[in-house]
């Protein structure tokens, strides 16, 4: 599997996205000042004077946000910078108290690194620019039926990590993988609980197209992605409307733009700012932030195992296929349970195909996570085992494992037992069957004598119907080859 750099051409024109996501981090108290963070309270009971710039008020950094842009730089291979700088962000908006949002321009605390995914059997490669630490503003709510708006400031401080990357990404699919992976890697290190429906992580999208070679073309940046599903639409839908602009003529003009998922279709909200517009300079409330070495190794060291190294772990200790060990480090309760069913089967190949497999298609179809399968580790470990030793097909596991899902029984063996599942592995009862079906079916085995691969298979159908499909198949075919051949 290798790194991968070409793109797709749509209508002849080549693709560029670039993301800016909001992780918001997943502290008790704002990043300065000590008001709550909690989702879901009363609009502003939880902004306090420093929030609302009330004069005298002076921020205080958050001690814990911190550490968590140290996670994600360490987790993405990135220089933690030893002294980074907090600016003014100046605009106004009326869910901006001060008038100015805190955040890093010039020396931001995370800089550089890698986000790398799988799309299909291609790895993928997306540079990052930067990581910058900063508050978020309020939030304006629209009463329609009323005809009234207000504004809601309990937000107005939560911390954020504002994660930027290259303009490296040259599809949809690949916007969407890269989405996934980065939302993966903030909730595994535990810096962000990941709940887009709550604004916990959003991301925006810049996009632009071009003709192969041409230099970058106008990028309009999506706001506010809240579903990965939304994403993908919105990205579609807004490089066929470039691509058609493009061709009718109309330049591209630099712009803000909303998605509404009710019609399918991006929609222009404001002419996009550049920096200068926003005049930033130094915090004067604020020195500069420093992180010395020791911090970041006392971090390391805390560090969770992550899902690229836990990856490779699975590959060098379980002989997985890569594949099956990126699927399976999607989550890292996904990964606990894997190999608790590994370890308690001994069969980790098999516990892998079973995850991916009938697992994964039960928890789909019931829109479940990992965490609330009916079918714990352990019993589905104790039926890959039961399988690997021959006491049931793989036919019959299937209704072992429904029974168990459906909370039928507990025990394995006991619905092993109660259902008559228990495969025929008496050599002499085989032999039996074998001889009798032969003897009945003198046409199949002449025509397998003669060559005819479809006459043996015949014949173990037979058998496995004699048998009630309780014959051992590996063991129909061994006994059946050897009296063939006799």
């Amino acid at each position: 599997m290798t790194t991968t750099t070409t793109s797709k051409l749509i209508r002849g024109y080549e693709v560029v996205i670039g993301f800016e996501t909001h992780a918001q981090l997943a502290t008790e108290s704002k990043i300065f000042s000590r008001a709550a963070t909690a989702f879901g309270a009363e609009p502003n009971t939880q902004a306090c004077a420093v929030d609302l710039a009330l004069p005298g008020t002076l921020p205080v950094m958050n001690r814990a946000a911190v550490e968590c842009a140290i996670k994600l730089g360490l987790a993405l291979g990135s220089h933690i910078a030893p002294e980074s700088i907090f600016a003014r962000k100046n605009y106004f908006y009326p869910d901006l108290p001060k008038g100015y949002q805190i955040s890093q321009f010039e020396i931001p605390v995370v800089q550089g690194g890698e986000v790398q995914f799988f799309l299909g059997d291609e790895k993928k490669t997306v540079r990052l620019v930067r990581a910058h630490l900063e508050e978020d503003a309020g939030k304006s709510l629209h009463e329609d039926f009323i005809g009234q708006s207000g504004i809601d400031l309990n937000r107005a401080g939560t911390p954020l990590l504002e994660i930027v990357t290259e303009p490296d990404i040259r599809s949809t699919e690949e916007a969407v993988a890269y989405a996934r992976e980065l939302h993966k890697i903030v909730t595994w290190i535990g810096i962000c609980d990941g709940n887009m429906q709550e604004g916990s992580f959003r991301c925006d999208a810049n996009v632009s197209v071009r003709k192969p070679g041409a230099p970058l073309g106008t990028r309009r940046e999506i706001k506010n992605l809240n579903s990965f599903k939304f994403m993908q639409q919105a990205i579609d839908y807004e490089i066929q409307w470039q691509i058609d602009e493009i061709e009718d003529g109309r330049a591209i003009q630099q712009a803000t733009v909303l998605f509404n998922d009710a019609t399918g279709e991006t929609r222009a909200m404001r002419t996009k700012e550049d920096a200068a517009d926003y005049r930033y300079f130094p915090d004067p409330d604020l020195p500069p932030l420093q992180i010395p070495s020791a911090w970041v190794d006392a971090q390391r060291a805390q560090m969770t195992e992550l899902p690229r190294t836990m990856a490779a772990r699975f590959v060098a200790d379980y002989g997985l296929p890569e594949y099956d060990a990126t699927t399976l480090t999607q989550s890292k309760a996904m990964a606990a349970y894997f190999e608790a069913a590994a370890q308690a089967s001994k069969q980790p190949k098999l516990a892998s195909n079973w995850i991916m497999g009938e697992v994964s298609r039960r928890l789909n179809a019931g829109d479940l996570a990992i965490e609330a399968s009916p079918v714990t580790a352990a019993q589905l470990g104790a039926l890959i085992g039961r399988i690997a030793d021959g006491t049931v097909s793989n036919n019959a596991a299937k209704q072992v494992f429904e029974a168990l899902w459906t909370g039928e029984s507990a025990d394995v063996d006991a619905v092993i037992e109660a259902k008559g599942l228990k495969q025929m592995n008496d050599t002499g009862a085989l032999e039996g069957i074998i001889d009798e079906v032969i003897a009945a079916n003198p046409d199949n085995v002449a025509q397998f004598r003669a060559g005819k691969d479809k006459a043996f298979n015949a014949l173990v159908g037979q058998i496995m119907k004699a048998s009630k499909g309780k014959a051992n198949p590996q063991q129909v075919n061994d006994l059946l080859r050897a009296k063939l051949a006799g």
